[in-house]
């Protein structure tokens, strides 16, 4: 936290804004993940929701942490086989084969290969769909429970701390973050909430065979163990392997995109998680989707301004994708609309697949860092879970094809299921009521013309007028002519006592005299910039394969 509060002040506290090249920032970051390795789970867990939110760190420290995704240390087998035996009872009556090395691990839990015994489960008068059938089986961390409570407790006194260093839209972003952590970690340690999440999801699916989502195994999974069908594919970002199968990569990118519109806009309930390691694909192109401990659900609000949302941008309607984040929360209704317009249509032109000239970048940036506002876009918390999904799915689409069309993807599946014809319904409705709200107002006009005319022709006409002063310039200028009154009779008074010999008294004028010049002099410092660069996912992606 110091180290990046240095990076951000010249003393810390006070002082000109440091540029911290990308080198520095990417030691930080490397330092900060041995120290989230070291701190044990829940703090893995943090870093890998740290690595999907840019509007809190700056871009390294965002590519170093993706690392955290899929390399997580496995928990040692005799530890897991204590929790699993607690849970289910002996290994070797419970399954006719297990495999005791991890096919996978994460912070909180690690999942194992075997397969069921079916002579054994109808012999207990048990019969499920996996009998007989290999299964991926989830064990919970041994332990976890106390040491997570523990590390909450830390985050939450650590908090307060790291928000003294930060400005008020990262403040913003970090409260909720910390919130959402709490809840999410929590929940993802439940492993019947994801066996619940999982099978409605599956359900919304089931129709479809464009995707597949393996089956719950209920004889063989509870609290800490999540017992499910073992379905097999090829890593979704193993671009080489694909290709070599001869799976239509964009095809596969585009049924990504849909499915996750779908879960989002249409069931209002979706698969939180889809960084690589939880997605893959089947020879026959099917997406297999892992892991629903970190999933949720979209109130049906958020549901509509986030469906408003795609529609401006499938429009490409500027101020509609303005107004919608302003509605949403997630845009301050103060901020520089000139300014994030232009962001807005770079992030469009990228999300389209077509090259963003740096030139432009730079200038764009430029503008927001010099712009009176502080950084202006803001997480709400019933958003951030969304915000990650979209973030990382674009971010697999990108990796499967370098040209994918991801705006035209969501314009298609709006036109198809009629949310455009909806809102064309609905424009032309709200178009007619101010129409007649229009007409209603043409006619009081007049009347209200002559009334002031005749109060003019009497004499009788007075003018208020308000200054509205949201930059508080008045008292900002009212603090320094006081700071100003302050150090001069601070100064004055230290040459008095000086000349009559009564040192320790000016010593307190001089100290009384630097504290109000730090003062005076904050009051002239300029507003904070955003302190990070936009980030767009396509043109990050070709710079690092330049770079490569």
């Amino acid at each position: 936290m110091l180290a990046y509060a240095r990076d951000r002040r010249r003393f810390l506290l006070f002082g000109r804004r440091r540029r911290v090249d990308p080198e520095t920032h990417r030691h930080r970051a490397e330092v900060l993940l041995e120290s989230l390795l070291t701190l044990g789970p829940t703090f893995i867990k943090l870093g890998q929701l740290l690595s999907t939110r840019p509007d809190i760190l700056p871009p390294s420290y965002v590519d170093v942490l993706a690392s955290l995704q899929d390399d997580v240390p496995p928990a040692g087998w005799d530890e897991a086989k204590a929790v699993l035996e607690d849970e289910l009872g002996p290994v070797d009556e419970r399954f006719a084969e297990f495999d005791t090395e991890p096919i996978s691990g994460a912070s909180l839990g690690q999942v194992y290969r075997a397969r069921l015994d079916p002579e054994s489960e109808r012999a207990r008068g048990r019969s499920g769909s996996g009998d007989g059938h290999d299964v991926a089986v989830k064990i919970r961390r041994p332990n976890i429970e106390s040491l997570v409570r523990a590390d909450l407790r830390v985050i939450k006194w650590s908090l307060p701390i790291l928000l003294y260093f930060v400005d008020d839209a990262r403040s913003f972003s970090l409260e909720n973050l910390a919130e959402e952590f709490s809840k999410t970690i929590r929940e993802e340690m439940d492993y019947e909430r994801e066996a619940e999440m999982l099978t409605e999801i599956r359900g919304n699916f089931a129709d479809d065979d464009r995707f597949l989502i393996p089956d719950v195994i209920g004889s063989h999974s509870g609290p800490r163990v999540l017992t499910m069908e073992y379905v097999e594919g090829t890593k979704i970002n193993d671009v080489d392997e694909l290709e070599r199968r001869g799976i239509d990569r964009t095809r596969v990118a585009e049924n990504l995109e849909r499915s996750y519109l779908q879960m989002i806009m249409d069931d209002g309930v979706f698969h939180a998680d889809p960084h690589p390691g939880n997605l893959s694909v089947t020879d026959d192109g099917r997406i297999v989707f892992y892991d629903f401990g970190m999933s949720g659900r979209v109130d049906p609000f958020v549901q509509e301004k986030i469906v408003d949302f795609y529609i401006a941008v499938a429009n490409q309607d500027i101020d509609g994708i303005l107004d919608a984040l302003v509605e949403i929360g997630t845009l301050s209704p103060e901020a520089d609309r000139g300014v994030m317009a232009e962001v807005m249509e770079i992030a469009i032109q990228d999300a389209r697949g077509e090259d963003v000239e740096q030139y432009r970048v730079n200038q764009i940036v430029g503008q927001v860092e010099d712009s009176i506002y502080e950084f202006p876009l803001r997480l709400p918390k019933n958003l951030a879970l969304v915000l990650r999904v979209a973030t990382v799915v674009e971010g697999v689409c990108v990796t499967l094809d370098e040209d994918f069309d991801f705006i035209s993807v969501a314009t298609d599946y709006l036109t198809e299921q009629g949310y455009r014809e909806e809102s064309i319904r609905q424009y032309i409705d709200e178009t007619g009521d101010q129409l007649r709200r229009t007409g209603q107002s043409l006619t009081r006009i007049t009347p209200k013309a002559e009334r002031a005319l005749d109060r003019l022709d009497r004499d009788d006409l007075y003018v208020r007028i308000g200054v509205e002063d949201e930059s508080n310039v008045f008292e900002n200028l009212a603090k320094r002519l006081v700071y100003g009154m302050l150090l001069t009779m601070s100064l004055f008074s230290m040459g008095v006592l000086y000349a009559l010999e009564a040192p320790r008294a000016s010593v307190v004028a001089a100290v009384f005299s630097i504290i109000v010049l730090i003062q005076l002099y904050r009051s002239f410092r300029s507003a904070k910039g955003i302190g990070a660069r936009p980030q767009f996912t396509r043109q990050n992606l070709r710079q690092r394969r330049g770079n490569e």
